[in-house]
């Protein structure tokens, strides 16, 4: 490279000349565009991050309903606007490992039933209170409260006594857990001063931004926390969070320029705006899946028979085609697939089997009547398509499948978790453990398939304080054993993380653990 391309790269990069022009410039003098963008690319990485702009995100899934109360955080713009304005313990990295947050370190007995976790100083609240350990206890005596209604109390069951001890919080748990400090990342624990119990919906936290406007299922506005602990995030002047549900909306609002980032881009248009001049679409694996759920406890979803019957009758193989267009895997009835450590790549996989979906359906002894699913698209990118698929494969084993259209701003609060069936979505969880417990243990808030059994409740239990890898492994492979053929999860379909992102942001990390950089795109990525 020569010194003056060199030299227009730096400029550039350090914004004293447009990208337009770079590009201009360096095509004179034969530099194809796509060298010169890697080129520039490099440079802007190597500048490192720059303060200042306003970043707009475009982001589906937010409702009229939502609440700020990181208790019932229960989509993604509810958890986009959480990781904006404030923080937990601690947070799970790309790589699966831990990084600390406002507990700059934490230990545990041999046991691992009692967690001391050291909470940072010098730490303030957007109230300018300074945090305390006092104020991560009662944080999380809160949401073990069972009328806290918390998306985090099924993980929260296991603790016997939360205690304060000068700067650390300790946690005694009734039995051992070997990933209590995976719990303690979950994003509905967000630290609030006193823990949130006189305003839960403040939106005061420790985060890399304070809220300033917020207008439910329409537009969150948030400026940048000037006392925020972390130099090496919160980049941004300002960020607006804008909710467009409306796929082709969505998309049009980062192909104009409305926006800089979208999330779920539908498969079905990724390649083709990746291809729009200035955007980039990022997708990574991970641990989300999209499901259909029916409530074990309810007729004729009782019947496990039945149950089974439409887990055959779901042609997996042909949904991640057809629906997720390769950007994704086939599921196995369970809520955890290869990227979780300890996760049984030796479970067989299930396959559509119109014969036995037709037999275990006359065993079922189901009077013939439709059977209702409820759905919209607000519950994942091509739910009804996917719906519409699952009801052709049924129609093939006999099982009279009728679906029944939503609307979608309600879906999350008037659908999901109180319709006996209905289409869903996960992002997942860092660990089983996690998964399990919000979801699938008898007593959790959000067991929204109502699966309640007894061994499995028993299996969690011993996993949790189990510490030889090989034995939890094992313990955990028949709880997805029980899941898979006892319960009323339909997974046919592990997703990808898709979004679409403007150049000018820069800093972008693959993470899968969960969308948007784990939530982290406002306070890790900056603007060349």
């Amino acid at each position: 490279m020569s010194d003056y391309i060199k030299y227009l790269t730096r400029l550039t990069a350090a914004g004293g000349m447009s990208r337009r022009e770079f590009l201009g410039r360096t095509s004179a003098l034969g530099v194809g565009a796509i060298a010169a963008n890697s080129m520039l690319g490099h440079a802007v990485m190597a500048a490192g991050p720059v303060k200042g702009g306003l970043l707009k995100l475009g982001l589906a899934a937010g409702q009229s309903t939502d609440s700020l109360d990181p208790a019932i955080a229960a989509n993604t713009v509810t958890f986009m606007v959480q990781r904006a304005w404030a923080e937990a313990l601690l947070e799970v990295n790309p790589d699966g490992t831990l990084s600390p947050r406002l507990a700059e370190s934490y230990d545990s007995s041999p046991d691992a039933k009692t967690w001391t976790f050291k909470i940072r100083k010098g730490v303030e609240f957007h109230d300018g209170k300074t945090l305390t350990a006092e104020d991560v206890s009662e944080t999380l005596l809160r949401h073990s409260d069972e009328n806290s209604k918390s998306g985090a109390l099924g993980v929260m069951r296991g603790i016997e006594k939360i205690r304060v001890d000068s700067d650390n919080v300790v946690v005694d748990l009734k039995a051992p857990n070997a990933d209590l400090p995976y719990l303690m990342s979950d994003f509905h624990l967000m630290i609030q001063p006193g823990g949130g119990r006189e305003n839960p919906n403040a939106a005061i936290g420790t985060g890399a931004y304070k809220l300033v406007e917020h207008e439910a299922g329409v537009r969150y506005t948030f400026e940048r926390n000037p006392n925020y602990w972390d130099s090496e995030r919160g980049h941004f002047e300002s960020v607006e969070m804008a909710v467009i549900n409306d796929d082709t909306a969505r998309n049009s609002a980062l192909q104009s320029g409305q926006v800089h980032v979208v999330n779920r881009v539908a498969p079905k248009v990724a390649g083709l705006l990746g291809r729009v001049p200035g955007i980039s679409v990022k997708n990574v694996s991970g641990r989300g899946h999209y499901v259909f759920i029916m409530h074990c406890d309810t007729a004729p979803f009782n019947s496990r028979d039945l149950r089974n019957a439409l887990k055959y009758a779901i042609n997996r193989e042909e949904m991640v085609e057809k629906i997720l267009r390769g950007y994704g895997s086939v599921g196995n009835d369970m809520p955890v697939n290869g990227t979780y450590p300890l996760f049984d790549e030796s479970i067989p996989q299930r396959h559509y089997d119109p014969e036995k979906a037709a037999s275990l359906y006359k065993s079922s002894g189901h009077d013939g009547s439709p059977i209702v699913l409820e759905v919209a698209d607000a519950a994942f990118p091509g739910a009804v398509d996917a719906a519409q698929l699952f009801q052709q494969s049924a129609k093939a084993a006999g099982i009279p499948l009728e679906l029944k259209r939503v609307p979608d701003d309600g879906y999350w609060s008037d659908v999901w978790n109180k319709r006996p069936f209905c289409a869903s979505y996960w992002d997942g969880r860092p660990v089983q453990d996690q998964m399990y417990s919000t979801a699938y243990l008898s007593t959790a808030d959000w067991n929204d398939t109502r699966f309640k059994n007894e061994k499995f409740d028993k299996l969690l239990g011993e996993a949790k304080g189990e510490l030889d890898t090989a034995k939890r492994k094992a313990l955990y492979s028949e709880m997805g054993m029980l899941v898979r053929d006892e319960g009323g999860l339909i997974a046919p379909m592990f997703n990808d993380f898709i979004e679409g992102v403007s150049d000018k942001v820069q800093g972008w990390e693959k993470n899968g653990v969960f969308q948007l950089m784990n939530g982290l795109v406002t306070t890790k990525c900056w603007f060349a």
